[in-house]
């Protein structure tokens, strides 16, 4: 049987009365089971089957897991989008897939019923009290072929319009698998999180991996640092996944809080963006507890690499490949680079997407032989782990110098009145680009550009010292908490903020 949706199924008759949704309501893995057998017979009452493609939005609450996994079991291909998704955006990928059911949560469901009303497509607008007990619960999960395509997601589009990455049936359980000897999972664990579920790091590495092994699942949404606190309190969390926004934001939080309110905590992860060192060592210092990073991609079903909890933790990387999964740094012609060289990131593996829905064009480029093609620059020690230096496209070339955006944010964050910055190149006439920082500062300070640049040049090479200084309260985000640099404004950077710029 390749189903997830058989996976977590499988918990139900190990432990049926054991917690699978833990917070904000509990259920269990019976209970789990039986409204995804209801849900899956709603979904085939009404015609749709296997690989129909259904797109289905809904905040990281209880019913997520609920309705997903109950698709799952229907067999179609399931589509997760943004919950904050405009018409146009849902009207782009409804058109785009062929969707055939829209199934939208009540606080969010707007957009989707104007599209699905607009295409006489049939919307389930779902809240706390629906019930799909009109029809028969279907028994079995859909027993798919490996290469099925069990979800569609698409990414950000930040060159052109987004493109589907086609995720099979067999890379959401071959990523279950991966993770489970690196992370030492076991049905007394306590996961936690308020990542979005409709995003691949939330749904196929964490919501996936924790209950296919048969931990319980705790919720929050929206993230709020100090709330996030308190349900590690409440639910005494062993295992908590975030995204660097969401450490750093955590590490802000003052209140009563005891270190024996953490002290269950195990593990902590981290995906979605890089993590700067020092945000590492305030968080162990804090609660004891390190943060291991992760790297994977949408098109990689969010895995590719992980601090593995067996091996030595190299802080500053993300970790060696995880089981089954192989890295390469290859230079511009595609040739194989030694270790401690800097390249673009290939990876290949049975977590690899089966390619863009219906681009094959888009296919080609970014799946090589097998290989996906990343667009990540990133080097290899003698070991094999793995250090994300940048994006290709965040790469800035000032006077002929490569400058790395991650290596100035990592200095960056060492400054005490520091909170968040981001870093990025602007065009220059005399140099190609120029570096600015766009910083987040602690509320009350006072420092200014060229503090920031004197302090700076202490610890940098004079061309990678940022000469433009702008100063924000708050950075631009992704759903995930990641930000988002293409959202800033370049031109605004053009001309120094202070006289730090000269």
């Amino acid at each position: 049987m390749v189903n997830i949706a058989a996976d977590v199924w499988a918990q139900a008759d190990a432990g049926p009365d054991r917690i699978a949704i833990r917070s904000p309501r509990q259920i269990t893995f019976a209970e789990l089971r039986a409204t995804n057998q209801q849900v899956a017979g709603a979904v085939r009452a009404a015609g749709v089957q296997p690989l129909d493609r259904v797109l289905f939005i809904a905040p990281s609450i209880p019913e997520f897991p609920e309705i997903y996994y109950g698709l799952h079991a229907a067999g179609v291909t399931v589509i997760t989008m943004n919950v904050m998704s405009t018409p146009d955006e849902v009207a782009y990928v409804v058109d785009d897939a062929g969707v055939s059911l829209v199934v939208a949560w009540h606080a969010c469901s707007a957009a989707a019923e104007q599209v699905a009303a607009a295409r006489g497509i049939e919307c389930w607008r779902v809240d706390e009290d629906t019930t799909y007990d009109a029809a028969t619960p279907l028994a079995e999960a859909h027993d798919h072929d490996r290469d099925d395509t069990a979800i569609i997601l698409y990414t950000s589009g930040t060159t052109g319009r987004p493109k589907g990455a086609e995720l099979t049936a067999g890379n959401l359980v071959d990523t279950v698998q991966s993770f489970l000897p690196v992370l030492n999972l076991d049905p007394d664990d306590r996961f936690g999180t308020a990542l979005p579920l409709f995003h691949v790091y939330g749904q196929c590495v964490c919501m996936n991996t924790t209950l296919s092994t048969g931990a319980s699942f705790s919720l929050l949404s929206p993230f709020e640092p100090t709330q996030m606190l308190e349900l590690m309190k409440q639910d005494r969390l062993t295992t908590l996944a975030g995204v660097p926004t969401m450490w750093n934001a955590m590490l802000h939080v003052e209140g009563d809080f005891e270190p024996a309110d953490f002290e269950q905590l195990r593990l902590a992860t981290s995906g979605g963006a890089s993590l700067p060192v020092e945000v590492i060592r305030a968080f162990q210092d804090r609660f004891s507890c390190s943060i291991l990073e992760g790297y994977g991609l949408t098109e990689s079903t969010g895995a590719a690499t992980f601090n593995d909890i067996n091996r030595e933790q190299r802080t500053g990387t993300v970790g060696p490949a995880l089981p089954g999964s192989t890295l390469e740094i290859r230079d511009p012609e595609g040739q194989v680079l030694p270790a401690g060289k800097a390249g673009e990131v290939f990876i290949t593996g049975p977590t690899i997407m089966k390619g863009y829905w219906n681009r094959p064009e888009a296919t080609a480029a970014d799946l090589v032989d097998g290989w996906l093609k990343t667009g990540d620059i990133g080097t290899l020690d003698a070991d094999g782990y793995l250090s994300i230096v940048d994006r290709v496209k965040d790469l800035i070339i000032r006077g002929g110098y490569n400058v790395y955006p991650r290596e100035i944010e990592e200095v960056l964050y060492e400054h005490p009145d520091i909170v968040e910055v981001a870093v990025v190149g602007v065009p220059d006439a005399h140099y190609g680009e120029e570096i600015a920082a766009v910083v987040v500062l602690e509320p009350g300070s006072a420092t200014d550009g060229d503090a920031i640049r004197a302090w700076a040049k202490e610890r940098l090479s004079a061309y990678k010292v940022p000469r433009l200084y702008s100063f924000v309260p708050e950075l631009p985000k992704g759903a995930t908490g990641k930000i988002l640099k293409r959202a800033i404004d370049r031109e605004s950077l053009r001309k120094p903020v202070s006289a730090s710029a000269g």
